[in-house]
Order: C-alpha cells, then structure tokens, then sequence
C-alpha cells in the first residue's frame, strides 16, 4: 500500500499487483492525491499536471466502481482547480462523449457513471468558469437520463445536482428542462432514484423561483405521490423537499426576491396545501367538504408520516423566531388536522394522526422554542383547550342533542384535546420548575382548564387530562399534594355524576402514579384517604346502576394505583386490600355455577370489568411491593387468582348466553390475569397449568378469534444486532413514535392511553414520552406470548410434545394472510419458550420433542416473509443453546449446508444462510468450531451474488455473526474475508445500503477479531491494517447515516486496538460533522466515538475539532454555522445545511456539545455527552481555566435572563451588575448572515444544572492541581511571570456569579446544584488571605452575594431538600470564620434562627406537602447546621483562652473606622449560639436518643416507640435513617462539648422542654425517657440524666466506630472521636468511664478494631488523644482511690500502692485489663509507623533494616504513644508494674534509638523528648518502692540505662548524628539514678517478653 502513495499513479507498482488487488491500489491512490492536492506546492502540480490528468482520465475508461469513481472525479476537478485550466474544456468533452455513447452493456456502465460523475465534479468546483459549455452538458445529461437504468438514473440526478450547485443563478436557462425531467422520476420504481430527484430538486428551489409560485401546488402533488409506497430514506428526501419550498413560498429568500417580481403565497394557502397531503394523501386536492367525504378510501399512512415530517422542516426552516410570532396560528391549524373526519376514519386511524401531530408540536414546540417561548406557548395551548371544552360543554348542556353535528363535534374533540394535553404535559415536563409562572399567574388558569376536561364526555380526553396533571406535578411537586386532595374533594361532591367519577380517579391514579419521580414524596395519611375514596366507591357501586361501571373501574383503579407507593404505604392496608380481592371472585365451584344462572348483560358487564379491576390491582402490588410478598401472602393471592383461572373457562357460554359485547370485559380480564401470573413465581400454580396452557395457546393460536391479529413483541425477541433485516433500527431514529405506524404487525405505533387505563399509574417503558398500551386485542395475546415464555420451562417434556406438534397442525389449518398471522404468533412463542428455557438454565426434552421443534422452525426458514424467516433462524440459535449437543448442532448445520448448495432460490439462500449465522451465535466459537469453515467457505461465495443485494445482505450478515462469535478461531479466515469485503465495497453500487451496513458490520467484526494484533509492525498486520483502513474510508464516505454510523464504529475499534494507525486530524472534524446529523444513530456513533477519544487525547480531539472552526472562513458552502447555542437550523441559511455542517465557534467542541445537550432527548446520546465533557474537562480545564470558566457562565447566564419574574433573591445592586456583565460578554453574538433575525435557544435549564457540576468539578480539579489556585499573592506573582499562566483564585468573582445565578433559579434542581457550588466555593476558599489588607480574608467582599443566595432557600415554600442544603452552606459560611462583623454575620445567623423556630413550631404549613420523612430531614439538616456553627464556635473561644490577650493598634489614621471590628472578640460567635442552647441542647439530646433507637438492629424492631421518635414517624422509618446517618456526628460531637461546658449540671426541668418542645416532641421524648405518655414524669435525679446522657452518648459512638460503613465520610469518625475526647475532658464522665473499668475496655478494643479499618494519621492521632484520655481518667480515679486508703487506714497495714492492675500476683486478664487493652492497641500504632519494632517483621526476609525517616505526623503519634506507654505503670500494682515494664521499657528505648537523629535545626524530635520523659516519669514512680519488687525494678532500669548509653557510645551510633542534648539527658538521669541507688547488679539488656 505504501507504493501507491506517491503524485503520480506508480504504474510499475500496479503491473505487477494481482488483478483482484488493483482497484484497493488505486483507491488508496486516490486517497492519497485526495489529501495531497491540497497541501502541495502549486508548481509541483503543475508540473505534473499533464501526466496526472492523463492517469485520472485513463481511470475513467477502466471500469471504477463507486467509491473510487467519487474520489477520481473529486481528485479531477481539485487538480484543475488547483493548477492550469487550459484543458479543462478536453476533458469535460471527453466525458460528455462517452455519457452520449450508444453502448448500452453492463461492462460499460461503470465507465459512463464514472464519467457523469466527473462532470458534475467539475461544475461544482469551478461553477461559472464553465459557464458557457453547461446548456450543452445539461442537455446531455437530460438526454441520457430517459434512456439510463437506475444506477445510471441516480448518478445523473446527482450530478445534476451539482452542477445547480456550482452554477448558482447562473443555469437559469435549463432549470425549467430539469426540472421537467426530474420530476417524472419523483414516483420512480427505485427508492435510491426518487431520493436523487428529491435532492436535486431540492437544489433547483434554491435558484428556480416557479418552483414555489406557479409550479408549487403541482410540486405538493408530485411530494405527495412520491411517498406513497416509499421507504424511510425517500420519506427523510421527500419531506425535506416539500417543507422547504413551502417554507421558501411563505418567506422567499432575498436575493431572488430582489430579482423578480415574485408573489408571495400566503400563511393559510402554504398550510392549506400541506393539510391536503395530511388528510387525502397523493390522489389529487380537497374538493369541498361534502363532497371529499364522498370519495372513500382511507389515506395513505406513509404519506401522512411523510407529510408530517414535511411540517417540521417546513418550521424547523423558518425557524424559532417565525414559530413564536406564528405559533397561535400553526396550532389551531394543527389541531384541525386531527379533528377532521378523514384524519379519524377508525379509531387506529385517529390514533395516528394523533401521534402524527403531537409529533409536529413536540418536534418544533420542544427544540426550537426557549424556555421563555415555550411558556408562552404552554398559554396558547391552554386557551386552544378552554376553547374546545366549552364548545364541547355547550353540545352536552343542549337539552335537544338530537343534532348528530353536535354529537360529531364532540367526538372529534376527543383526539383536539389528547393532542393539545399532552403536548401540554410534555413542555411543563421539560420545562420543570422553570413552569411555575404557568401554575402561578391566574390569567392563565392552566390547572382549571386542565382539571375541567376530567368531566369531558370521552374517555381518551379524560386521560389525557389526567396524564397532564400528572406532568405538571412531577415538573412542581409542591402542586402534587393540593393536586390530590383536590380531586378527592372533587370526586366527594361530584359522586353522582359517571364522568366525574371516572376523570378525578384517573387524575387520582395519575398523580400517585408520578410520586415515584417526586424524591420527597406525598404525606402517609394521603395512602389511607385513597384507600377509603376507593372502598366508598367499590361499596357504593352497586348502589346506582347508572354509576356502578364507573365506580367499580374507578375503585380498583384507585388500589392498583396506591400500590405503586411502596411496601412503606402498602403494609398498613394489606390485610384490607386481601380481603376485598377475595370477596371480589366466587369461593367455589358451586357459587360460580350459581353464578352463571343468575344476573343479565350489564350485571355480567360490571362483574367482569370488576375482577379485571382486581386482578389489576394485583398485579401492580407483586409488581410494585415484592418485600411485601411471603409465603403466606402469596398463598392468600393465589386463592383469587385460581378462581379467576376456573371463571375463565365458563366465560364462553356466558358470552354466548349475554351478547358479544362482553368479549371486551372477558380479553380484559384474561389479560389481568396473564399480567399477574407472568409476576408470580410458575411453581405457586403448577396445578392449573394444564387450563392455563389451553387458553394461552388458543390465545395466541388465535382459535376463537376471526381477527388475524398479530402479537408485537416478535422483534424484542430477535436479537437486537438482526436490525438491519427486521429493519427496526427505525426504532433508534428521532422519528420513531410516526415511523411505528408503518411497521407490518397489527396495530403498530397505535399505543394509546384509552386502551390500558392502569397505565397511567404505570411507570413509563424507557424511550416512551407518554406511556402507549397497545389496543386489547393485541395486548392479550401480547400477555399470553410472555406467559407462555415464563411457563413452558416448567411444563412436563408430554405436554411440550402436544403443544408443538398442534402448533404444526394450526399452521397447516391456516391458509393465506392468516397463516402468516398465526405462524408469527406461533414463533414468537417459541421464541419465548427457549429463550425461558436458555434462562432457566434446563433442557427442550427428548429426541421427539426436538424433533417436533426442528420440524416446526425447519419449515419457517423457507418463508417467504423476511421476519419469519428471522424468527426462525433465531429459533433455530436458540435450539442449539438449549439443546446443546454436538451431534444435534451438526445435523442442524448439515441440513443449511446441503439446502444451500443446492438451493437456487433467494428466500432459501437468505433463510439457511441466517440460520448458520445464528447457530454460530448462540453455541460460539468452541460449540460450532468444526462447522466453521464449510460455513465461511459457503457464505463468501454467497455474499458474492451479484445478482441478488438480498442474498448478498443475509450472507455478510451471518458472516458478522460467525465473526463476533469465534473470536480468535476466526483469525485464520480475516485475510479472505477482508479481501472479500473491499471488494464488494469497491463494486456493490451505494443505493443497495443494507449490503453496505452488513460490510460495515463484518469490518467492525474483523477489526475486533484480530484485536491487539493489529499494533505490529509484521508485513501481513500491516496489509490487515491498511486494507481496514481503507474499508473504514469507503464507508465513511457513503451517502446512508447508518452505513456512516458502522464506519465510525469500525474506526472507534482500531482507535481501541491501534491508536497510532488512526488519524486523529481527519477523524475528529468528521465526527463534528456527524454531531448535526439527522440521523440519531449517527450522532450516537459520532458521539460515542468522541468520548473513546477524549478519554485518551482531550487535548488533540479539541484542537483538531477547532481547525473545523478556522476553515469555515475558507469554505462558505460547508454550511458551517458559527454559533456556540444555535439550535440545529436555527435560521434561514442553513434551513437545510444542518446535515452538511457544524456550529463551532471560538467555544470549541464544548460549546457544540453543550448546545447537544439542549436538543437532544436521547438518553444514551446525553449520557455520553456528558461523559465526553467530563472527560474533556479533567484533562483540560485545568490548564485552560477562562475558556471553561467561560463556558460554564454563558450557559449559566441563561438562568438570569430567563427568569420571568424577578430573581427571587438579591437587591438591586446585583441587578445592574448582572446587567453590565451581560452587556461586556455579549455571550449569544452570532458571525452568521443574518445574526439580528436569528433566535438562539437560551441553555435550557438540565443543561445549566450540568454546568453548575462542571463548576465544582473545575473546582476539585484546582483543589489537586497547584497551591497557587487557591492563594491569592502566589498567583498574582505566578502571573507576573508569565502572563499564561491561569489560576482559579483570579477568577472567584465569577466562581460567586454563577453560584449565585444558580442557587437563585426556578428550577430547584438548579438551585441544589448551585448551593453545592456555593459550598465549595466557601470551604475552598474560607481561608485565602487579602495580600492588600492584612488580617482580612478574600471571601469577605461577597457576603452580601452569600447572604442574597442563601435567603431565598429559607422561605416558606421551598422545599425541604433545599433548606437542607442551604442550612449545610450557612454553618459552612459562619464556620468559616470568613466575616469578621458580627452585624454582617448576623443576616445569615437570622437565617438559622428562623429555621430552628419552624423546628421548634414541629407541624407547619409547608410541612404537609410532602413526606414526613422530607420534614425530618429539614429539621435535622438545622439541627446539623447549629451543631456545626457550636464546634466551630467554642473552639474559637477555646484558642482565644489559651491565647495571650493582644491589643488591637490600628496603624494608620484612615484605618480607624475599621480598626475596632478588625477581628471579632473571640467569644463573638458564642454569644450568637448560647441564647439558642437550651433548646438547641434539647433538641440535640432528642434527636441522638431517635438516631440511637433507629440503629438498633431488625431484630429489635419492636422495641421502637409505635409513634415515632421526636423527628420521624413510624411510617417513614426506612427514609428517615438515611436523613438521621448524615447527621449524627456533629451533633454528637455538639452535646459532648455542651455537657462538658456545663459541667453536666443542666438538668431536663419539664417546664423548660414543654415550653421549648411541640406536642409530638414532647410524646417522643417521654418515651426517650422510658416514660409512658400521659403520666406525670418521674423526676429523675441529675446523677441519673448524666448516667442516662452518658450512656446515649457512649452507646452511639461504639455502636458506630465498631464497624463504620467504608464508604462513610472521615469526618463522621473524627466528629466522634472528638466528641469522646470532649466528653472524657469532664470529671463526671471520668468517674463514669473509670468506676466501670470494663467499658473502657471495650472501647479501647473498639479503638483498636477502628485502627485496623481506617488508615489517616488524622484518626490515629485523635484515637491517641481518647486512649490518654481513658488512661487519665483510670489514673484520677485510681489515685483517689490511693487517697481515701491512705486516709481511711493508716492504722491497718494494707498498702494503699498494693491498689491497681495486676494486684499481688501481677497477672493481666486480656478482655478485662485496661492495660493491657490500651498496651494492645499502642503496640499496633508502634508498628503501623516503625514496623521493625515487632520481631515478626523484622525477622521476614522481606523486610530491609533501615533507619526509615518519620513523617511530622508519624513522630507526632509515636510521641504520643510513648507518653501514654509511660503512664500505663502508674495504673499497676507493683506487681503488675513487673509484669508489664520490660515490654514498656523496650518499646521506649527501641523507639529512642530509631528516632534519635539530629534534625536540621538542631530541634530535638518529638519521639526522643517523650521517650526521656517517659524514663524519667516510670524512674520517678513512686509505686514499686516494695521490697518485694525493689531488686528486679532496680535490674529493669539499670538494664534500660545500659542499653541506651551502648546506642550513644562512640564506636555505636555516638557520631554526627547523635544529638548532645539528649546525651546530656542521660547523664542527668544517670545522675538522678545514682541518688536512687548504688550501681551493685550487673547490668543486662531488656528483653522483650510480650509475644506481639
């Protein structure tokens, strides 16, 4: 490959290649000159001209397949664009003779395309340069176009194309001649044909102006009939064409305007005209009224799909602008479409043009309007509904409805309202908080108009209402609890009318089915207020037989709908719920006889639609509640469920008895019963399988149904890579919900509300906006497919047999179009069954079971319906799998083998070949290893048949499958297979598109196949490499999305595989490309594919991306469009360049992919984005801080424009400043033609809540990145250095403005992420000096910014997550210790004071609207925050005490006025707090008494107090632990430090807790106190409380450092163990801890545990300070002790020293010694820091003996550690001392030796000082002066004074090292020693007896 990269085309090189390799040569040639053109030197090609046009031109005559006939004419024109033109006029000749040539052979077809495409080449690269030859150029090409065949026919069209591209106005004269030709061939037979006319003619319209006055209703006509019959792609061309030349008739482009006199068509006739397609399809226009409706016939649905499409060009190309002016106008016109009869002939029909039209509103409405437009259009739509519903209301007020018209008008009404409701629904939805102005301006009366539609007389409306309601309450919960009591009160007072009955439950159901998406959820009561609505209802129903339908649906639905709540709601009413489920059926066969004697059709009617009600309700509680679901209740369920299965078998005769029109009731109730079977586990009713299974094969077999309906779910079933046969990758298009419609099996597309009203309260399937049941018919057999699946594995291998075999019989019974439909149920079935089977993990049976099988999926592989043939071959993988023999892997395989050499015929060559691929698939590489090379062998000579793209696609679509599943296998077959796929790449003609995808896909699989590999350099990887690359080329070069889409794919794995291989350059800039596609799979893949790269080269993808950007000066018909936010054709120029061009500007690929974020509703798509831009931004925003800092602000700037009202916080002044900044950064200019008329879609409000996360990941990025982000002096002097350099301090201002914008938005969501931001902001930056005011901090200059953000979250209505979070920023910022005013620290306090007295009022207004548990997180998130600021606070007032007392000079005169609040007096923030103690200290106590219950394990559940603690109830108890887990720590850590500041003397006096305490507070406490309620409390005494608050505070902090959580915060373990610090500073906790020695104990142990877990020196060090705390504590207590001995009995002759650990025989008990626990837990700190103290260590081979240098921390702790070592004798009785002081004596001297080392600045470290010290304290100890101790203490000493002065003799350690003072030490020790006594034993080291 590397010869054919050179100038000119290396003849030597290509004469000696194979023929087969030749054309590869040459398109990697044309490759090569592609790229080389451009970049070279004029006069190099010059030179070269002659002999490289002669080369492309002698190309021309060899025969070039597509690709390279692209490149080669593409290469031609930029070779004479770039050089001499002279002969330029020779070779366009030369073309134009051999497109006039007579020879018609298929051996010169490619020469003669080849040569039209070099014409159209060279038009549009040189345009008017060729001007005076194009009259006889086109007339050529029109020529040749009536005689070409359809490759031709495409290719001439193509050029055409391009020449009226490149010749502009200029080609005038021939437009009327093209035009008059390419329309014929708008219906031609080739789809790829009718796509070519539609883009060319779609470029006259650009020039031509008749085409849009006098030729426009004729070229309406030729769209319409050109959909007709169309396929996906035609429909995308055609719709295109259409809508823009309407557009361009309403609004003429300027230029020709100017030209000509041109009449401009009007708004109503553009529409007029578009409408005509919509309800009469291509078969002529609208007569008048009447008389339309005589002509029958129903429309066309492709073109209404099409015409629909057209509409939104039609906007999209006008743009947003035009859309709000207009927008009144476009949806009255629109909602006539679908009230007009011929749009609602059936109810299917009126389903889908509902859908078509909610497609139009969504489609424009929802991406082309702001958030501003989109609410004032959210009015208009509310006044188009007000509008209906009164006409509506006047026909059913109208006492004479005997006018049909009226009864007509309210029919057609129903599909106005869905329409218009549910469009309304998805703006609120999109719109989220941001809607609330909707809600909140009563001029609009949104809610009104809405809830006055539940009494419209149609159903579907009803539910459309309902829904919308629901969407407004998910968009607003604050609207959800008002919403639902509301309609209780409504559906109360309104109970005798049926269509109030039935609207406000649907609105019931509605609303508690959208709770799951509201996080703080609906109050408990409102679960009991249901329950009772719904029991009234199901009681009263058969009171009224004009209501009892209605109340009957109404009751149950109500039930299914609570179930959704949850096992936390649905626990309290189960017994209730059991008992109405089994009231509802018949108890025995007998009743059930009696039954079916008595009651007539309507009795029946209300019966059936009862239980149908019930078993819904069931179903959505084992759907819904499966904690719920024991043993003994589903055995209670099934009781039901077995007589619903015995009814159904007498249904029949009662149908037969009462009327068909039951059969509805009776589908519904079978469904029901499929529904809540397919839930419960198959073994709960093995007994009814037999009935069960007769009903579900006559289902689905469709015995008793004359319908030959067919189930939906066949293409779910099939694998999701078979798309591109099943051709449902449709569905991963933007215009699914219209394309659904066209799809083969019944009813398609046509989901519906009305047809399922349970799925209101259903959660809705992914990808759906509106949930869409199927119509009954289709959902029952759908449902009995499902249970087949779920039931087969567990049938008996007997009953398999029959069923198969009578699966056969049906299929032959069949006949025609009904077989087709009971084969597809029947496969899906089957289907179903094995795929049960595979998952089940169990067998098909026995030979004649499989064989039956076989037989049955055999037979379907010759199918000729495409889909049937895919079932099957899918059944047959399956098979395989379950079966999984050898032997009956290799009969199946043989079977294909042989069919497939023989066979002639394309269905079974497509159907065998499938069947390979997919036995392959599901058996693997391994399985089917033996069969793969006859199966390879005979699918590429398969995939070379020309004559047959269908069989072409099966083949290479098997082979894919064969390739993916071998894995390495395959490795031996990749060089064929790849020589293969080049060249049917090179050859098969691109409108064969689905054999192009299948040839991406065997690319993609090859390159996985040979993986890593493809990184060497071996001469063979090397051609497996480049012949990748060049397939990658080809197919990105191709003209379909999808096969774009697999080229990309392709090249994302050899990115994987072989970065260095793949040019980066090339690559990005087409996927930016891609990112404006309008295909999604396209952008999925382009978008994807960014995000593999940005994950490894942020940096190239975003400079590579930015040259796009640079050459859009250069390239003015690129359609690049330069605007960071536009949407995607946001304006007249680039109405249909959205597909050709990107909008990057100087805000790089971000601010594409920021402006995605906005138009994108994909959730794949966004989720990748935002992984792309976090990708991009760790590895960049770092060194690029302004452009990402930027970035964020312009998209945050929207939250301060879009606010409607006014902010809802801050004054004016921030106002004007917001104002100027707008102004300095114009942020939406725009460099387009027309910037003034061009709307931008302001950043939409999900888009700025990412921006906002970005701000705090900028943040935490800075945070690991460079000190100098985070100080002020460093990076001003960094920056003087070099100007570059950028650091996050410089830019705070603009940190606080977006917080600030965010924290202040509508929407809440904003608002969290905003505080989140502002938090940050505060606790990075809290402690950043001033460099120009010493003593000052930088933060101080925005307090009136933190203050304006803070206050808005403290009102009345916000909800409580945010006061929560706002209370977390308030003690952030009073700890902080940012303000140094206690006035201007005071508007944030009021903010904390007024939260403590809602705490305070318990039950407030606001609290109701949500979940208790939303309250109890309020309340404790302020008890958090008062918790927070008193830590912070008293360990102010702590280092003041200890601080010497300074007074405050002010230096200069001018500072006076400052000088006095230069610093606050230290106890200042005290006196903010002490006057809220006592009740703070209440509250604190009871809401660590609730935290401590609620740890308590399950099995003690039952010890909790049944009303609840003193913030949560019992309902919410789950919720309530998460909000009670944040907490606790600084609460526990406030009390200890407000019981140790008191001394434990504040005692509960009753008075003071009721005054402070609501009701439920005060119940709460009373059981706390282990009081019962009501009775006078017993007054306990102080000692008692203490005991009690000891006890709590203890038993929560072992409890919890017993085993913390790994992913629980350090602080929670910091916060505890300085609140145990804190408590054990108190004498009375020191009696407390030390009179019960055993719980020092354990809580040494737990210490210990704690250490073992978690590793910061942080914890150690202040596990240190509470182990000496524990120590001292012993200590006091055992020398009080001492004390009273001494006093009490100095008579008698007991020592008092005697006292102590170890007594007289000097033993230590682990597990109940203090000492030794604290020794264990000591020598582990020891060794964590110098390992080599411990034997076991330091004896391993690994270890290495070196003097290790500690850390600051590290010595810190060891000092510590030795201090305690040496206080642990003084604990002893002399005996015990013995027992314990060799190992002490040890430790100490060891860690002296190791430590001693001269430091830098002669400072004596902290490990010797402690360790001198710690000698000195046990030398000094006055306790072992026994006689009987004497002599082995005096040995021990002398031994340890030995040891230390051998480590300081000079021939030992005493060199530089050594520090003298320490020597000096030990002399002195030496010294005091000799006083103690003489020197007489010889001394001997200290051993080491404690075995550690």
């Amino acid at each position: 490959m590397e010869l054919a990269h050179s100038l000119l085309l290396n003849e030597e090189a290509l004469a000696q290649i194979t023929e087969a390799k030749r054309p590869v040569f040459i398109f990697e040639w044309l490759r090569f000159l592609d790229k080389v053109l451009v970049a070279a030197n004029k006069t190099d090609v010059k030179e070269k001209q002659k002999k490289l046009v002669e080369q492309l031109t002698g190309l021309i005559s060899s025969s070039p397949g597509p690709p390279t006939r692209k490149l080669l004419a593409k290469n031609l024109a930029a070779l004479y664009s770039i050089g001499d033109t002279f002969t330029v006029f020779q070779t366009l000749d030369k073309c134009n003779d051999i497109i006039k040539s007579k020879d018609d052979t298929a051996t010169y077809l490619p020469t003669k395309l080849a040569a039209v495409a070099c014409v159209g080449a060279f038009y549009e690269k040189m345009g008017r340069m060729l001007g005076s030859s194009f009259p006889e150029t086109v007339n050529n090409l029109l020529k040749s176009l009536k005689s070409a065949e359809s490759q031709g026919r495409s290719e001439i069209l193509m050029s055409l194309q391009k020449v009226l591209n490149g010749l502009g106005g200029a080609a005038a004269s021939c437009h009327r001649d093209i035009y008059k030709n390419a329309r014929s061939l708008l219906t031609d037979r080739s789809m790829a044909v009718r796509c070519a006319v539609a883009k060319c003619l779609l470029e006259l319209q650009n020039e031509a102006v008749f085409m849009w006055t006098a030729e426009l209703e004729n070229v309406a006509t030729l769209c319409f009939k050109a959909l007709e019959n169309s396929n996906y792609g035609v429909r995308v061309a055609v719709s295109k064409l259409l809508g823009t030349v309407m557009a361009t008739a309403l609004i003429p482009k300027q230029a020709t305007v100017m030209r000509q006199n041109v009449k401009r068509a009007t708004l109503e006739e553009v529409l007029e005209l578009m409408a005509t397609g919509f309800l009469r399809g291509g078969s002529g226009f609208l007569k008048s009224g009447g008389e339309m409706l005589k002509v029958g016939g129903s429309v066309n649905r492709e073109v209404r799909v099409g015409v629909t499409q057209a509409y939104v060009v039609f906007v999209t190309t006008l743009g947003g602008q035009w859309l709000e002016r207009n927008f009144a106008t476009f949806l009255s016109h629109v909602l006539d479409l679908v009230s007009h009869p011929r749009a609602t002939q059936t109810h299917v029909e009126a389903v889908y043009s509902r859908r078509c039209v909610s497609f139009i509103l969504r489609a424009t409405v929802g991406s082309l309007l702001g958030e501003k437009a989109q609410i004032a259009a959210a009015k208009d739509i509310c006044q188009a509904i007000g509008k209906q519903m009164k006409a509506v209301e006047a026909v059913v007020n109208d006492a004479n409805s005997e006018n049909k018209s009226g009864a007509a008008d309210v029919a057609a009404s129903q599909h106005v309202m869905v329409c218009a409701l549910q469009e309304l629904g998805s703006l609120v939805q999109s719109l989220n908080a941001t809607a609330s102005p909707l809600i909140q301006e009563p001029s609009i009366g949104l809610l009104e108009t809405v809830t006055s539609v539940l009494l419209h007389p149609s159903m579907a409306a009803r539910l459309a209402a309902a829904w919308c309601l629901r969407c407004v309450a998910v968009a607003l919960p604050f609207q959800l609890t008002p919403f639902l009591d509301r309609c209780a009160e409504r559906l109360n007072n309104l109970k005798t009318s049926p269509e109030a009955v039935s609207g406000y439950s649907f609105a019931m159901a509605a609303l508690l089915g959208g709770v799951h998406q509201c996080p703080l959820g609906i109050p408990h009561a409102k679960g009991k207020m249901v329950v009772s609505i719904a029991e009234d209802l199901l009681r009263t129903a058969a009171q009224n037989s004009r209501l009892s339908l209605q109340r009957t649906q109404a009751g149950w639905l109500l039930l299914g709908a609570l179930m959704t709540l949850g096992p936390s709601v649905v626990r309290y009413h189960l017994p209730k719920m059991l008992l109405l489920w089994r009231n509802v059926f018949p108890r025995s066969l007998k009743e059930l006889e009696a039954e079916k004697a008595r009651g007539d059709s309507f009795t029946w009617q209300v019966t059936l639609e009862g239980r149908a009600g019930a078993l819904c309700a069931m179903r959505s509680f084992v759907a819904h509640c499966p904690e719920l679901l024991t043993e003994d209740v589903i055995r209670k369920l099934m009781t039901p469920i077995e007589c619903a299965m015995t009814m159904m078998s007498h249904i029949p005769s009662v149908i037969k008895a009462h009327g068909a029109h039951l059969k509805a009731s009776a589908a519904m109730v079978r469904l029901r019963l499929y529904d809540i079977l397919a839930l419960l586990p198959p073994k709960t009713y093995e007994g009814s399988f037999n009935a069960l299974l007769r009903e579900l094969v006559a289902e689905f077999t469709l015995t008793d149904n004359s319908a030959n309906t067919t189930t939906s779910l066949l293409r779910s079933l099939c694998h999701y890579d078979d798309s591109v046969l099943l051709g449902s990758w449709l569905q991963e298009t933007d215009h699914k919900s219209i394309e659904d419609q066209l799809q083969p099996n019944s009813a398609s597309g046509s989901g519906a509300l009305e047809h399922d009203p349970s799925s209101i309260y259903l959660r809705i399937p992914a990808g759906e906006a509106v949930p869409g049941p199927l119509p009954l018919g289709v959902s029952v057999i759908d449902a009995s497919v499902a249970l087949f699946g779920v039931v087969f594995p567990h049938v008996s291998y007997k009953h398999r047999l029959q069923m198969l075999d009578h699966f056969a019989e049906c299929v032959k019974q069949a006949k025609g179009v009904r077989q087709q439909a009971v084969q597809l149920n029947i496969f899906t079935a089957v289907l179903s069954a094995l795929k049960g089977l595979a998952e089940n993990k169990s067998t098909l049976g026995p030979e004649e079971v499989r064989k039956s099988a076989l037989t049955l999926v055999m037979g379907a592989l010759d199918n000729p319906n495409p889909i049937l043939r895919c079932a099957a071959g899918e059944a047959l993988g399956r098979m395989a799998q379950v079966v999984g023999e050898a032997s009956f892997i290799a009969r199946m395989a043989q079977y294909s083998f042989d069919k497939l050499k023989s066979a002639r015929d394309v269905v079974s060559r497509t159907g065998h070949s499938l069947a390979l691929g997919c036995l392959h698939r599901y058996v693997g590489g391994i399985g089917s290893g033996q069969h793969l090379k006859t199966s390879v062998s005979i699918l590429l000579a398969l995939a070379q048949d020309g004559t047959s793209p269908e069989v072409q696609t099966w083949s290479l679509h098997s082979l894919a499958l064969i390739v993916d599943s071998s894995g390495p296998m395959y490795r031996g077959y990749v060089e064929p297979t790849l020589s293969l796929v080049l060249t049917l790449l090179l050859t098969v003609p691109p409108s064969h598109t689905e054999v192009h995808q299948c040839l991406g896909r065997c690319l993609g699989a090859i390159i996985t196949t040979v993986g890593p590999e493809l990184q060497g350099n071996g001469a063979t990887i090397s051609t497996i490499r480049s012949s990748c690359l060049v397939g990658c080329a080809i197919t990105q070069d191709h003209s379909d999305s999808l096969v774009q889409a697999a080229a990309i794919s392709c090249l994302q794995q050899l990115h994987m595989f072989a970065p260095r291989h793949v040019n980066l350059s090339s690559l990005v800039p087409s996927l930016c490309v891609h990112l404006c596609s309008s295909h999604l799979l396209l952008r999925r893949a382009a978008v994807a594919c960014l995000r593999q790269l940005a994950q490894r080269e942020a940096a190239e993808v975003c400079e590579y991306a930015m040259s796009l950007a640079k050459n859009a000066g250069d390239k003015e018909n690129s359609g690049i469009n330069i605007n960071p936010f536009a949407p995607g054709a946001g304006s007249r120029r680039d109405a249909h360049s959205r597909h050709q061009g990107v909008n990057i500007t100087e805000t790089g690929l971000e601010g594409v992919l920021f402006g995605m974020l906005d138009r994108e509703t994909d959730r794949k798509l966004c989720s990748d984005i935002h992984d792309t831009l976090g990708h991009m931004l760790s590895s960049l925003a770092v060194e690029n801080l302004s452009h990402w800092l930027m970035l964020c602000k312009d998209v945050l700037a929207a939250s301060s424009d879009m606010s409607t009202a006014a902010p809802l916080g801050g004054g004016k002044d921030e106002e004007s400043e917001k104002k100027d900044e707008m102004d300095d950064d114009t942020m939406f200019t725009t460099l387009g033609e027309e910037d003034k008329s061009k709307p931008s879609v302001a950043p939409r409000w999900a888009t700025r809540v990412f921006a906002a996360d970005c701000l705090c990941r900028v943040i935490m990025l800075c945070e690991n990145a460079n000190k100098a982000h985070f100080d002020l002096a460093l990076a001003r002097s960094a920056r003087l250095k070099n100007p570059k350099n950028d650091f996050l301090v410089l830019h705070l201002s603009d940190l606080i403005r977006m917080a600030f914008m965010a924290a202040t938005d509508h929407s809440n969501q904003l608002r969290m992420a905003g505080l989140q931001a502002l938090e940050d902001i505060i606790k990075k930056f809290a402690s950043v000096p001033e460099p120009e005011f010493p003593g000052h901090v930088i933060l101080e200059q925005y307090q009136a910014n933190v203050g304006a953000a803070l206050r808005p979250a403290f009102s009345q209505d916000t909800p409580s997550d945010i006061t929560a979070k706002a209370c977390q920023v308030c003690s952030a910022w009073i700890g902080s210790g940012v303000v140094s005013d206690l006035n201007d620290l005071r508007r944030v306090h009021n903010l904390l004071v007024s939260s403590l007295d809602k705490v305070q009022a318990g039950k407030g207004s606001s609290s109701q609207l949500y979940r208790e548990s939303a309250t109890t997180m309020e309340k404790l998130a302020v008890l958090k925050a008062w918790a927070e600021v008193y830590v912070v606070a008293m360990k102010i007032k702590k280092e003041a005490e200890t601080k010497p007392k300074r007074v405050l000079k002010s230096t200069e005169e001018d500072e006076d006025d400052f000088g006095t609040v230069d610093e606050l007096p230290p106890d200042s923030l005290i006196t903010l707090v002490q006057p809220e103690l006592p009740a703070l200290s209440r509250l604190w106590l009871a809401a660590l008494k609730d935290y401590a219950l609620l740890t308590l394990p399950a099995e003690f559940a039952t010890q909790l107090p049944p009303d609840g603690g003193a913030f949560y109830t019992p309902e919410t108890i789950d919720t309530a632990r998460l909000h009670y887990r944040n907490s606790w720590a600084p609460i526990l850590h406030a009390v200890a430090l407000w019981l140790n500041s008191t001394g434990f003397n504040a005692s509960e006096s009753t008075e003071e807790t009721a005054t402070a305490m609501p009701n439920s507070q005060k119940r709460a406490t009373s059981i706390m106190l282990n009081q019962t309620p009501g009775t006078p409390p017993t007054t306990k005494s102080l000692p008692e409380i203490n005991k009690d608050r000891m006890h709590l505070i203890l038993g929560v902090s072992i409890q919890f450092l017993c085993s913390p959580r790994p992913e629980e915060p350090v602080e929670h373990v910091t916060s505890c163990l300085q609140a145990l610090h804190t408590l054990l500073d108190s004498p009375c906790a020191r009696i407390h801890i030390a009179e019960d020695q055993l719980l020092g104990v354990e809580l040494l142990s737990v210490l210990h545990r704690l250490l073992l877990t978690w590793d910061p020196p942080s914890v150690q060090l202040l596990v240190t300070g509470v182990v000496q705390q524990i120590v001292r504590a012993a200590q006091d207590y055992l020398q009080e002790k001492r004390n009273a001995l001494n006093e009490d009995d100095i008579e008698e002759k007991e020592n008092p020293l005697a006292l102590g650990e170890g007594g007289e025989s000097g033993g230590l008990v682990p597990g109940k010694s203090l000492v030794f626990a604290a020794m264990e837990l000591l020598m582990f700190i020891l060794v964590r820091h110098m390992p080599h103290l411990s034997s076991k260590v330091s004896d391993s081979p690994s270890h290495i003996a070196a003097k290790s240098h500690l850390s600051e921390e590290s010595a810190r702790l060891v000092a510590a550690t030795v201090t305690i070592l040496s206080d642990l004798p003084s604990l002893c009785s002399p005996a015990g001392c013995m027992t314990i002081l060799p190992t002490i004596l040890f430790l100490i001297t060891r860690v002296l030796k190791e430590t001693a080392v001269k430091s830098a600045d002669n400072q004596v470290p902290p490990p010797v000082s402690a360790a001198l010290q710690g000698i000195k304290n046990i030398v000094t100890l006055p306790t072992v002066k026994t006689d009987e101790t004497q002599k082995q203490w005096t040995g021990l000493i002398r031994s340890t004074l030995a040891s230390i002065l051998e480590y300081s003799q000079p021939a030992f350690c005493f060199s530089k090292d050594f520090p003298v003072p320490l020597f000096r030490n030990i002399t002195g020790l030496r010294r005091f020693f000799r006083i103690q006594k003489s020197f007489s034993v010889p001394c001997k080291s200290v051993c080491f007896p404690f075995p550690f």
